[in-house]
């Protein structure tokens, strides 16, 4: 069950947002449906998936140089087996391609891609109100999120199965 909340401004949105969750909701059930690109964080806050990319790189390409050195030898004189240098390189290598991959992912999911079921909308999100959709889990909540909604100062109120407050169209 979804509920969306029309707003004029990103303040009383982010300000919609946080009621919503001091009343208790969660914050991944939450997103911010806008014409214009604001920056992550400004209404709903969004996770570093890029930065986890990074590091789960880090982890293996460190473990792929060291232990392919470790586990296949090759003995070249008085030098070490693993040496400081290629591992950085590859570590380095394989933080970068994660991240990048990570930031790729993290761009899909920001954008609700793939789309497995139809999501509620207003065609007046494109000619410039934000729109903040919550998934509800039950009608007890959808009713409160409405509520909450018009407290704040929402345009109009949408619910999975009608519109509340505004001008019908």
């Amino acid at each position: 069950m979804e509920t969306l909340g029309l707003f004029k401004d990103p303040q009383t949105a982010a300000g919609a947002v946080e009621a919503l969750i001091q009343s208790g909701m969660d914050e991944k059930a939450m997103t911010s449906l806008s014409s214009a690109p604001y920056p992550n964080g400004v209404i709903v806050k969004e996770e570093a998936i890029s930065l986890t990319g990074g590091a789960v790189g880090i982890i293996l390409g460190f473990s792929l140089s060291v232990l392919t050195a470790w586990l296949y030898p090759l003995y070249t004189g008085d030098k070490p087996i693993i040496s400081l240098f290629p591992v950085g390189i590859i570590t380095y290598e394989f933080m970068m391609l994660f991240a990048i991959l990570g930031t790729i992912g993290g761009m899909f999911l920001e954008m609700g891609l793939p789309k497995f079921k139809k999501r509620l909308y207003d065609p007046e999100i494109s000619r410039g109100l934000i729109g903040i959709l919550v998934d509800c889990r039950d009608r007890n909540q959808q009713d409160k999120a409405r509520e909450i909604m018009q407290k704040a100062g929402a345009v109009r109120v949408r619910l999975a199965e009608g519109t509340y407050g505004g001008d019908e169209k």
